[in-house]
């Protein structure tokens, strides 16, 4: 299991860190939107004993186990656009989008298994 974190994210959790303190990068996911999931950012303070930490250009991120169900192989990436900032997540598990882009759907064993039956 693993979460990957490009350069640019690592460099962007390290400035804000060093602002705001902490120990990393909290990824998450909670139940939102219209295709289901969406994913959530926070900066993490300790990681408890529910969570994985992943280590990358000395930058901490902080999944908990639950969510890493749904954010293994993902890859933190970090973007400038004009004024707009954003943090990017590439997600393999990721089948679809909604059209605005705030929210995903996973392919589960339960979908997969009904695709394959059809």
């Amino acid at each position: 299991m693993a979460i990957h974190v490009t350069e640019n994210a690592a460099r962007h959790i390290r400035r804000a860190l060093a602002a705001k303190g902490g120990m990393g990068l909290r990824l998450g996911v909670k139940t939102v939107g219209c295709s289901g999931l969406t994913y959530t950012f926070d900066y993490a303070t300790e990681a408890g004993s529910s969570d994985e930490t992943f280590e990358s250009g000395d930058t901490t991120v902080v999944v908990s186990r639950l969510d890493l169900a749904f954010l293994d192989g993902s890859t933190l990436d970090f973007e400038r656009n004009g004024l707009n900032e954003v943090f990017k997540v590439d997600n393999p598990k990721a089948i679809a989008t909604c059209g605005c882009g705030e929210s995903f759907t996973i392919e589960t064993a339960a979908s997969t298994t009904a695709e394959e039956t059809v």
